[in-house]
This record gives structure tokens, C-alpha cells and sequence, in this order.
């Protein structure tokens, strides 16, 4: 269940209303999500995503999409995109890239939403379709400027609100029988009727139809509408003129409650009418599920135990689930048969990932005189992968000619009976997709990514253009079907990441290297291996530019010093030839370690270089040293890239080398440091390195000139300590650096008349 599901139900429960029209019921709901920062596109991990779920029978639904600035300075108009999707998440490609290899996706529908300080938009949708329905929302496409975190940015907040109108007390529409009813414009009539399985058409009927005036006693005027909307596929509508009218769907959806709404098509009057249905059945297996005879073969590699059951399996045996809508695949093919209905058995392999597979084996078996069934029910939790289907086609038992192939129809909620290359893969309210294999392509791949959670049925049938196929009258076809968290792992130059919105599991590509797309398959922009390389080695070698700084402080006698800009060099070398996003990369040890370790000594370096140039007592500047090396730490590991980790350490040193400086050179009545040289040659030098690294590091990267921005950034810093590090200290012995550090110790007794004095043992420790 959703995690709002409690302020979802309170809020509803007092903002419901009670309302009669005519005979049916309504009931008001609101569901809201709260209010979410925006980011700029780069791949699906910047959409925010919100899930909301619409009930049965809903007559209306109203989004309401709130977009927020959070700031008060000028940021600039920027369009905000909106995406509705009902079933699954939706599938974007703002950045019109191409998708991988039989990858099939239908766009969503998209609203954009200009935003100057605040706007708030409404999107109405009647009779939708019930269940889950996905918003995504996302800015602009990312301009690839790095924005270094507690920095002022325009930023953006955006809040989806839903409420519906539901009926509570729809009339069941009963089968071959007259149900009297009445409709107006504003009031129509509202009913339902369930499609059992196996249906394959069915017909709603209007009959004697009358307004009740004499006049027009013979015109109907009315509006027969069957299904649910959905955004991409829309009601059957039919206009009827006359007494009577009817509506027929040929493959309707199996095993749910379909929608039928009738309603005047003139304003200020009401139509009385009979309506009834009925359906047929064209073709129904003779049994159902596995018998207890039947044997099956499972895959070697079994690795879960599953005890669960639904209400789309009928048994669970080692982590595999038998779908209660095929038959055992019989041995040979009667003559009053209609179709081959094989039994299918899943395996839940890892979160987002599902396989199945044929209980009796991977061949099945297909002929050209009756299609192959096999169902494969898609639960809600897998629709945030990519669902794929492979077929290929055993070609060393049968060879067909290159006229002859088998053509297959994977459809939701109905399968296609009837194949053949003129008539379309679709069913009444869904779309299908079509593939076909024969001995020149044996092989076809389809890819889904977010499919809906319904039952998908896959339809195969050989077809031959002669009259006959001969001798390869069934072949035998190897159906494989999965569902992964992304297409193909994202390639070599991509990432698959699990995402999480609230309690709701999906999976993206995250590129590098210039590649991008849903799969990471799109070398449009694709950075070479040269640039790659030299990326890495302009990243690594410019921390080379450290070593003059380590010679000048070891020279100086500043060891301490000389050891941390030593620290910082390794890592910083090994964490950037980690952090490559191509193939040239060289990892030591894991990557956050690196990081961590890179961005403490970085800090570090800044902290001892201006505690050195305050040129305080030594006892008092170690104690700092470690002091703020381990708040240092302590900091980095709760944010390591936050704002104050790196300015409140600078700021804390230069107000005390600053509080030195001052009280020096108020003591001496001159200005601190005296020699106008140090100032002109050393200080002035190092500090327009320094503010010039800075502004390069805060303002002037991007992700496209990063490795060379970032390398100037390395040797500014480093050329930096070069000039800021101060002069040797005079006064040396105090330390035990100049001369050497000599040890001696010495015991001479005193005599005390006879005795021995405890007090004659003498230790002398001299330091030379």
C-alpha cells in the first residue's frame, strides 16, 4: 500500500460528499503528495515521479499540479514538463535520443507548464481507467554547469493533487436480459458488466428508445460509450439514431468489469431506454491447469522458495507459480481443438527481475492450422523494468522456405486468435505488438520498458503462403520472457540504478562518457578513448603539481605539513583515476573510500597551510592541527560535498591567522608581515592563485570541461601553498630539527657515610 494511504484516507474522509443523480451515487475523494524540488534532466533518476491510484467506477478525475519557486532572485522562465501515464511509469525521451534495438514504447501524454513565481494547473480526464496512474514531472534539459552543493540556485518545488468523482452503487448490467434506464446530458447512465475469460466478442444492445415526447418518439439521441479512458486508447463510442443501436467489441479484455455509459446527446432531455449484452465464445480449452499426471521441467538453476499465492496462480512449487489460464500442452493436436493453450510457470529471480519459462520445456510447439496461447501474468511490483521477449526458431528439426514464417502477437488483457499478415496485432481497447521469425531472421527480440501490470498473452501461429505447409506443418519455437531492471544492464558505458519513489521500486540508466538514452546506446555525443584517456591523465598528472609544495615544506621544516600535501596528492591521483566515467579508469580500493579520502585531505591542506602561515607557537599549532583534522572528519562523513564543511575550516583559520597578524603587527606598530618583498613576491602571487582556483571550482565547470577546469584547479591550489607557505623558523632547537636530537643517560650514587641515598640516583637527559 501507498505510504500516504493514512493522510490520504483522512483527508477523503472529510472532504467526501454525498450526492444522488438520477440512480447512481457519487462520492468525492482527494488524495495529495507533498511538495518535491525539481531538477533539470539528465536521465530518468531527475523526474520526480508520484503515484496515485484511482478506484473502480470513478466518474471523473481532476489532477491539480502545483509549481513552485523557491527563491525571491530573478531565475528566469522555465518550463516545467508534466507526464501522465495510467498502468506504469511513463516513458520520456525529451532529449530525442535513440532507443536500443526493438526497444517499442507509446508516449505519454505531456503538459508543459510555464513557471515565473507560481503556477497552478488543472488537467481533467472523465471516465478513467481504474488503478495506478503515474505523474512524472522534470525542468529543462541540463545544461551540464556543476553546482557545488549550499551554493544559491533557482530552485523549483512541484506538488500533485488528485481528486475524484466515484459511484459507490453502479447497476451490474445483466446478460440477455432488459434493464429499463434513463439519461440526460448532464445525468447519464452509468453501468457495468464483467467480461469473463475466454469471451471473444461481445455486444451491448439499446432498444426502444424514447424521450416521451409524441414528436420525437422515434429518435434515440444517444451517446453508447464501452470501456474506460486511458489517455492513449479511448472509449468505443456509438451514436445511435433510431429506436435502437448496439455496440459490439471483437477481443474485449478477459477476466475484468468494463464500463458502459450512456448519455443524451441533446441538452434539457432525458432518454428512457432498454439496454442488455451479451458475449460469445470462440474458442475455450478443454481443461484447465496442470493435471496431476502432467510432468514439466523446471530450470537448474532454482534458487528461491516461494510460499505466496495470488489470485493469477494456483500453485506455487520451489519459487515457481503455475498461471491458472493454460492447459497441459497435449501430444498431438485433435481435429475439434481450436488452440494450443501451454502452461507457463515464473520465477522470481531479484527485485525487478522475473523470468519465465514453458513447464514443459523450452521448445513449443506451433502449426498452422491452430494458434499457440501461452499467458503470462505481469504482477504490479514488475512494472518498473524492462519486460522482454525473445523468440527463436528451431530450425534443425524442420527447415521452412523463405515464404513461410511464424508470426506472434503479444497483447495485454486479450490475446489475438486470428493471425495473419493482413489483419493488426491489436485487440478492442489495446494495443498488441507483432513479431514474426522464419528461416532468414530466426531470431526476434521486443522490449518493453515500464510495461503495465495486466495478463499478457502471447499468440503464435505458423503461416504459410501456399494452401499447405507440407511436410513443416508444426515447428517448434522457443519463447523467453523476463523482466530485468534495465535494458541489457545499460551497455558498457552505462549504469542500472534502483530508484525509489516512496514505496514504489523502479530501475534507470545512468550514462557516462558522453553516452546517453534509455539504454545508454545513443554515441551521438560519445566521448572517444583518446579524450578519455588524456581526461584521466590531465585529472591524475596534475597532482604532481603538489610536489614543489611538499619539497619547499620538507626544506622549511614543515614536516606535519609536507606529510598531509603528500596525502592529498595519492588520493586525490587514485580517486580521479577511479572516478572516470569511460573505460579508462584504474580503482585501488573502493570508490567511496577515495573520495572520502580525497576530499579530507583537501580541506586538510587548506587548514594547515593557513594555521602555518599564522605562525603561532608550535604546541598551540599541533593541537589544532589534530584538533581540526578530526572535526574535519567528522564532517565529511555526515556531508562530504556540503558547503560549510570546506568554507567554515577556511574561515575559522583565516580569522585566526588574521587575529595574529593584527595583534603583531599592532604590538610592533608595523605591518605584519614587515618585508613589503613577502608581500609583492609570495603572499599577493599565492593569494591570486587562490581566488583564482576558487572561482574556476565554484563557477566555471562544467561537465564538458571538467577534466581540464579541474586539473587548473589542482595546480593552482598546489602553486598556491608554494607562495603561502611561510619562511623557516628562526629558531630552530626549539623544535629538535636543526642540530639533530641526541639521547644520554647517566646514573652517578652519592655517598651518605655508609649508606647508599635513594635520592643519589641521578637521570640526566640532555638534548643537543
Amino acid at each position: 500500500m501507498d505510504v500516504f494511504l493514512p493522510a490520504i484516507l483522512l483527508v477523503a474522509a472529510t472532504t467526501w460528499t454525498t450526492r444522488v443523480d438520477g440512480q447512481v451515487t457519487f462520492m468525492a475523494e482527494l488524495s495529495s503528495r507533498p511538495a518535491q524540488k525539481l531538477s533539470k534532466y539528465g536521465w530518468y533518476g531527475n523526474v520526480r515521479l508520484q503515484r496515485f491510484h484511482i478506484p473502480e467506477e470513478t466518474a471523473i478525475a481532476r489532477w491539480t499540479f502545483t509549481v513552485t519557486r523557491g527563491n525571491s532572485f530573478y531565475c528566469g522562465q522555465h518550463n516545467v514538463t508534466v507526464y501522465i501515464r495510467w498502468g506504469a511509469p511513463p516513458v520520456i525521451n525529451p532529449t530525442d535520443c535513440v532507443f536500443p534495438n526493438g526497444t517499442l514504447w507509446n508516449p505519454s501524454l505531456s503538459l508543459i507548464l510555464p513557471v515565473i513565481s507560481q503556477n497552478s494547473t488543472m488537467f481533467n480526464l472523465s471516465d478513467p481507467a481504474p488503478g495506478e496512474w503515474f505523474v512524472a514531472a522534470h525542468l529543462p534539459e541540463d545544461d551540464g554547469r556543476i553546482e557545488q552543493k549550499g551554493f544559491p540556485s533557482c530552485t523549483y518545488f512541484f506538488q500533485p493533487q488528485l481528486s475524484v468523482r466515484r459511484a459507490v452503487d453502479t447497476p451490474v448490467l445483466p446478460q440477455d436480459a432488459f434493464l429499463t434506464q434513463t439519461a440526460s446530458f448532464e445525468q447519464p447512465a452509468r453501468l457495468k458488466l464483467f467480461v469473463p475469460e475466454f469471451a471473444s466478442s461481445l455486444s451491448v444492445s439499446v432498444r426502444d428508445c424514447s424521450s416521451g415526447e409524441a414528436a420525437e418518439s422515434g429518435n434515440c439521441w444517444l451517446l453508447l460509450s464501452l470501456g474506460s479512458a486511458s489517455l492513449l486508447q479511448r472509449p468505443v463510442t456509438v451514436n445511435c439514431s433510431g429506436m435502437s443501436c448496439s455496440a459490439s467489441l471483437v477481443n474485449p479484455p478477459w477476466d475484468t468489469w468494463l464500463r458502459v455509459v450512456v448519455e443524451s446527446s441533446q441538452v434539457n432531455r432525458s432518454m428512457t431506454f432498454r439496454i442488455t449484452w451479451s458475449y460469445t465464445e470462440g474458442c475455450k480449452p478443454r481443461s484447465v491447469g496442470l493435471e496431476g499426471g502432467d510432468e514439466f521441467k523446471k530450470p537448474q538453476n532454482s534458487s528461491s522458495q516461494s510460499n505466496s499465492t495470488s489470485a493469477n496462480t494456483t500453485e506455487v512449487s520451489n519459487g515457481f507459480s503455475f498461471a491458472n489460464k493454460s492447459s497441459a500442452l497435449p501430444t498431438s493436436l485433435t481435429v475439434s481443438a481450436c488452440m494450443w493453450s501451454v502452461p507457463v510457470l515464473y520465477e522470481e529471480v531479484d527485485v525487478l527481475s522475473l523470468r519465465f519459462t514453458a513447464a514443459n520445456g523450452s521448445n513449443v510447439s506451433v502449426t498452422d492450422t491452430h494458434p499457440t496461447l501461452l499467458t503470462y501474468p505481469l504482477p504490479s511490483q514488475a512494472t518498473g523494468g524492462t519486460l522482454n521477449l525473445r523468440l527463436t526458431l528451431n530450425t534443425t528439426d524442420v527447415v521452412l522456405d523463405n515464404s513461410s514464417s511464424v508470426l506472434a502477437c503479444f497483447s495485454p488483457w486479450a490475446p489475438v486468435l486470428q493471425l495473419n499478415h493482413s489483419q493488426p496485432c491489436r485487440t478492442a481497447l489495446f494495443g498488441g505488438y507483432g513479431v514474426a521469425v522464419n528461416t532468414s531472421s530466426p531470431k526476434a527480440v521486443l522490449r518493453l520498458p515500464f510495461p503495465q501490470s495486466a495478463s499478457w498473452y502471447l499468440t503464435l501461429q505458423l503461416h504459410c503462403n501456399s494452401s499447405s505447409c507440407g511436410n513443416a506443418s508444426v515447428v517448434s519455437v522457443v519463447p523467453e520472457l523476463s523482466v530485468s531492471a534495465c535494458v541489457e544492464d545499460c551497455g558498457s558505458y552505462g549504469e542500472c540504478r534502483l530508484l525509489r519513489s516512496y514505496s514504489y521500486l523502479y530501475a534507470g540508466c545512468v550514462c557516462k562518457a558522453g553516452w546517453k538514452g534509455w539504454g545508454c546506446t545513443d554515441y551521438s555525443s560519445a566521448l572517444s578513448y583518446g579524450r578519455q584517456l588524456l581526461s584521466t591523465l590531465l585529472l591524475t598528472l596534475s597532482n604532481l603539481s603538489f610536489l614543489p609544495a611538499i619539497v619547499v615544506a620538507t626544506r622549511r621544516f614543515y614536516i606535519t605539513e609536507a606529510s598531509v600535501y603528500c596525502f592529498t596528492m595519492f588520493f586525490s591521483t587514485f580517486y580521479h583515476a577511479c572516478d572516470q566515467p569511460g573505460v579508462a579508469v584504474l580503482c585501488i580500493m573502493d570508490y567511496d573510500a577515495l573520495q572520502y579520502c580525497d576530499f579530507l585531505g583537501s580541506v586538510c591542506s587548506i587548514w594547515v597551510t593557513i594555521l602555518c602561515m599564522a605562525q603561532i607557537r608550535a604546541i598551540a599549532k599541533y593541537t589544532l592541527f589534530m584538533l581540526g583534522a578530526l572535526l574535519i572528519a567528522m564532517s565529511m562523513q555526515l556531508d562530504r560535498k556540503g558547503l560549510w564543511n570546506m568554507l567554515g575550516p577556511i574561515l575559522c583559520a583565516i580569522l585566526l591567522m588574521a587575529s595574529t597578524w593584527v595583534y603583531r603587527g599592532v604590538r610592533r606598530r608595523h605591518c605584519y608581515p614587515p618585508s613589503w618583498k613577502r608581500w609583492a613576491f609570495y603572499l599577493i602571487p599565492g593569494l591570486c592563485c587562490a581566488l583564482v582556483g576558487v572561482c574556476l571550482y565554484i563557477f566555471a565547470e562544467t561537465e564538458d570541461n571538467y577534466y581540464y577546469t579541474h586539473s587548473l584547479w589542482h595546480i593552482l591550489v598546489a602553486t598556491c601553498v608554494v607562495f603561502l607557505l611561510p619562511p623557516e623558523e628562526k629558531q630552530r632547537e626549539a623544535l629538535g630539527w636543526s642540530r639533530g636530537f641526541r639521547w644520554r643517560w647517566s646514573w652517578r650514587p652519592q655517598i651518605c657515610g655508609y649508606t647508599l641515598c635513594e635520592s643519589s640516583k641521578q637521570e640526566l637527559y640532555t638534548v643537543t
